[in-house]
C-alpha cells in the first residue's frame, strides 16, 4: 500500500490524473496563478466518480495545509485504484490538493502565507483582528531572522505554566488576520484557490440532498491513530450515528485535542451549499507533539521570510514534512488504511441513506 505515496507535487499530480482516467472519472483543474518549483504551474485538480447528477455525495478533499497533502494524496490513489461500490444516485469527488502551492513548496501556508483553512470567513465577517495570546507571542512565534537555535522550547514552555496550554493552543492556532508574516494567517481576502473551488461547488453540487465531506489532515493527535472532528456549521446527522458508521468517534471542535478555526474550510462549504444536508468531518492523523509542530513551522516560515523563500531543499521545509508526513512506514500504512477504510465506510453510510 506504501506505493501510493508520492515524493512531490508533481508526481502526486500527475499519478492523480493517470488514475482518474484509468478509473473512468470525469476530471477537471482549476489553474491558479502561482507557480511551483522550476516554474511548474499549480492546479486543483478534481475526480468524479459515480452519478452526474448524485442524489448523495461523499465529498473527500486533501491539501488545504499543503504540506500535509501526501497522505492524502495517497489515500485518493488508491481509492481511484480500487473505487468503492456506489448506489446508481451516489458519486464520489476527490479534490487533489486544495493548497498546491504549499504542497509544491512545502508549506503549510500558500503563496501569500495564508492558512487557507483560516482564509474562508462567510460575508459579513472582517479580514482583522488575533487573539490577545497571540499579539503577545508574535515575536516569539515568527522572529524576524533565519532559522536558527534560539532556546524557543524554553521559552514557549514558561508560557504554557503562565497561560496553560489550551488557552495558548487556542489563541495560536484559531487563526489570526494582523500579522501577515506570522503563522496560522488568514489572509486580507479570499484567496484564489479557495474563491475558485466555492465557485466549482456551486456550480456542481447545488441541489444535491447530501453531501458527507471529509477532509484529510496530519499533526493532530497520537502518532499514527485518527482523530475525526466535527465542524458544528455542518453537522446534519448526529454524530453518534455518523461515527458508528465511520467507524470511530467524532470529537467536537472544543475537545481536549482540537481547538476552535476561525474562517474554516468546513462552515464555508455548508454555507456555499445552502438547501444541502452536510456533515463535514476532519480527519487528523497523529504526528509529533504539539511543540514539535509548532517549532517546525515556526522554522519553515523563518526559512520562507529570511532565506530567499527557502528553497525546496531547505533542511527546515524537509524538517516540517516530517513532522507532518513522516517517512516511517508504520505511520504511513496506518494512515492509509484510515484514510481508505474511512471514505470506504461513508461510501456505504450514503449508499444506505
Amino acid at each position: 500500500m506504501l506505493a501510493e505515496y508520492s515524493v512531490d507535487y508533481a508526481s502526486a499530480r500527475g499519478r492523480f490524473r493517470a488514475a482518474a482516467r484509468a478509473a473512468g472519472a470525469r476530471g477537471l483543474a482549476l489553474a491558479l496563478d502561482a507557480r511551483g518549483p522550476g516554474d511548474t504551474d499549480l492546479t486543483i485538480d478534481i475526480a468524479w466518480l459515480g452519478a452526474g447528477r448524485p442524489r448523495r455525495v461523499v465529498l473527500h478533499t486533501s491539501g488545504i495545509h499543503g504540506v500535509e497533502a501526501f497522505h492524502g494524496s495517497a489515500i485518493q490513489l488508491h481509492l481511484l485504484a480500487r473505487p468503492p461500490q456506489l448506489a446508481a444516485d451516489s458519486a464520489l469527488v476527490l479534490v487533489h490538493a486544495l493548497n498546491p502551492f504549499g504542497m509544491a513548496w512545502l508549506r503549510r501556508a500558500n503563496e501569500n502565507n495564508v492558512d487557507l483553512n483560516r482564509n474562508f470567513l462567510l460575508p459579513g465577517e472582517a479580514y482583522s483582528g488575533a487573539p490577545d495570546h497571540y499579539a503577545a507571542l508574535d515575536p516569539l512565534l515568527n522572529p524576524p531572522s533565519a532559522p536558527g537555535f534560539d532556546l524557543f522550547l524554553p521559552r514557549v514552555a514558561l508560557r504554557i505554566l503562565r497561560h496553560g496550554f489550551q488557552p495558548l493552543k487556542q489563541a495560536i492556532a484559531g487563526g489570526q488576520y494582523a500579522f501577515p508574516q506570522g503563522l496560522f494567517f488568514g489572509g486580507t481576502r479570499l484567496e484564489q484557490g479557495p474563491a475558485l473551488y466555492l465557485d466549482w461547488l456551486r456550480k456542481h453540487l447545488a441541489g444535491t440532498a447530501y453531501v458527507l465531506a471529509l477532509d484529510a489532515h496530519s499533526g493532530l493527535g497520537r502518532f499514527g491513530e485518527q482523530l475525526l472532528i466535527e465542524e458544528p456549521a455542518a453537522c446534519a446527522t448526529d454524530p453518534a450515528r455518523l461515527g458508528a458508521a465511520l467507524g470511530h468517534s467524532i470529537a467536537t471542535q472544543r475537545s481536549d485535542d482540537a481547538y476552535v478555526v476561525r474562517g474554516g474550510y468546513g462552515a464555508a462549504l455548508a454555507h456555499a451549499l445552502a438547501g444541502t444536508a452536510v456533515d463535514f468531518v476532519t480527519q487528523e492523523i497523529g504526528t509529533r507533539a504539539p511543540l514539535a509542530i509548532i517549532q517546525a513551522l515556526r522554522e519553515e516560515n523563518r526559512a520562507h521570510h529570511h532565506c530567499d523563500g527557502g528553497g525546496i531543499a531547505h533542511p527546515a521545509k524537509r524538517r516540517l514534512l516530517e513532522a507532518l508526513s513522516p517517512a516511517a512506514p508504520q505511520w504511513r500504512a496506518k494512515a492509509l488504511s484510515a484514510g481508505v477504510e474511512l471514505v470506504r465506510r461513508a461510501v456505504a453510510f450514503c449508499n444506505d441513506s
